[in-house]
């Protein structure tokens, strides 16, 4: 069987010597994996849970058009997701375009002129920059008069906490915490720490609003943001709440006032909720949120893979090969834009979909440097499935994520090894 398999994975391109490389890898990551199947378990029948509480039926998987007047599948979705996160209420709509739409969403539907936002954990990832007003932008809410503060987090990754505490003032009215670490090489946080700075923030004032970006974070864990002290929580479908099979969308979940209020923003003032058609895409979101579990485990087992491969071959790793896991990203530095765009080039060859193309950087809209994306996915940009991607800037770091599955997360590593030791930067 191992002749049998070494020979397939020849004949899409994998040396002898690369696919050697990986197989040791693997076999030194059996327990690890097993406490990621566990994880994975727990979550499963979490969702289960939910969906049984909430009393999905196969009516709900049906869309609707026009207006989206009782949509029975949407409001249940939303109930599954709030029962789920454990949060009064969830904004589960296909109307969201992007994580970062979600996010724009929630800040702009509970801040108001006058109003400040405090990033306690330093700079938030690019593409809010502009949604905030760090970088001018059209619609930012700088332009509507909300000012923003940020605390940089220690040189060791840990909280200022007298810099966070200085910060909070009376115009403070919302706190937001990025739990994965953007383009960055700062640890992810943990959902314990979250909480941790959660609890600090509201000793302080405790009327203040604290929400999560928890992209890329969902199911990684046990518990959620929202099982810690957070009043809104908000990701994107197209990762791994989605399980793959959301062809769009995000969500937001916490307070119910936060999160009526964030629909106010999304669709209409006096409609909120009550509209929004779903137009066929419900059974999508559900059966997607039900694989997401395991969706989500087989991804953290590529990106610990990931870790492991390029440690051992001396590059900086974020997370190391042995750290606990708080997202599904694995960032690898290379200290050359070549390293980043051949490891992008390896994962594209590795895709399903738009395998024989090559992944160049170009100018992004809300980023201020090219960036180098592969996603050969069979949805546009979804980073639940094997992608990579990094902005073509010091450090040079490339961040890797997702894998609908760990074979396919395995193979994708393996190719990105196969590409630099091909161009003469990697000897095995």
């Amino acid at each position: 069987m191992l002749t049998e398999k070494a020979a397939m994975y020849s004949t899409l391109g994998i040396s002898k010597e690369v696919f050697a490389f990986g197989m040791k890898i693997e076999e030194e990551l059996k327990e690890r994996f097993a406490k990621i199947d566990e994880i994975a378990e727990y979550n499963q029948l979490k969702v289960i849970h939910a969906m049984q509480a909430s009393k999905v039926s196969e009516a709900c998987l049906y869309g609707t058009t026009g207006y989206g007047y009782n949509d029975l599948g949407r409001d249940t979705l939303e109930q599954v997701y709030a029962t789920c996160f454990g949060t009064e209420d969830a904004l589960v709509r296909p109307q969201i375009a992007c994580g970062t739409h979600a996010l724009a969403t929630a800040l702009s539907g509970n801040l108001r002129p006058g109003d400040e936002l405090l990033s306690p954990v330093g700079k938030p990832y690019d593409t809010l920059e502009e949604v905030i007003g760090i970088r001018s932008s059209i619609g930012s809410l700088a332009e509507y008069g909300v000012t923003y503060r940020q605390v940089d987090l220690k040189e060791d990754g840990s909280f200022d906490y007298e810099g966070i505490k200085n910060a909070i003032n009376k115009k403070t009215k919302m706190v937001t915490i990025q739990r994965s670490k953007g383009y960055q090489t700062r640890p992810t946080l943990s959902v314990t720490r979250i909480g941790e700075l959660i609890a600090f923030i509201k000793n302080i004032k405790p009327d203040v609003i604290c929400m999560v970006d928890n992209c890329y974070g969902e199911f990684v864990e046990t518990i959620e943001p929202t099982n810690v002290g957070a009043d809104l929580m908000v990701g994107s479908l197209i990762k791994n709440p989605g399980g793959g099979l959301a062809p769009a969308g995000g969500y937001i979940v916490g307070k119910k006032k936060y999160v009526e209020n964030a629909a106010y923003r999304l669709l209409s003032p006096g409609l909120g909720k009550e509209v929004g058609a779903t137009l066929g895409v419900n059974g999508s979101f559900y059966q997607g949120f039900f694989l997401a579990p395991t969706v989500t485990a087989a991804a953290l087992k590529g990106a610990v893979f990931a870790a492991n491969v390029y440690e051992k071959l001396g590059f900086a790793v974020v997370p190391n090969g042995t750290e606990s896991r708080h997202d599904i990203i694995q960032a690898v530095t290379f200290g050359k834009p070549e390293g980043v765009i051949a490891f992008c080039q390896g994962i594209q060859a590795a895709a399903p979909v738009d395998s024989f193309v090559s992944p160049e950087p170009w100018d992004m809209p809300g980023y201020d440097s090219p960036v180098i994306m592969a996603a050969g996915a069979f949805v546009q940009g979804s980073s639940i499935e094997l992608s990579a991607d990094g902005p073509i800037k010091p450090p040079y770091a490339v961040y890797f994520q997702g894998g609908l599955t760990w074979q396919h997360a395995k193979f994708g590593i393996l190719m990105s090894l196969q590409k630099l030791v091909d161009a003469g930067m990697v000897t095995l």
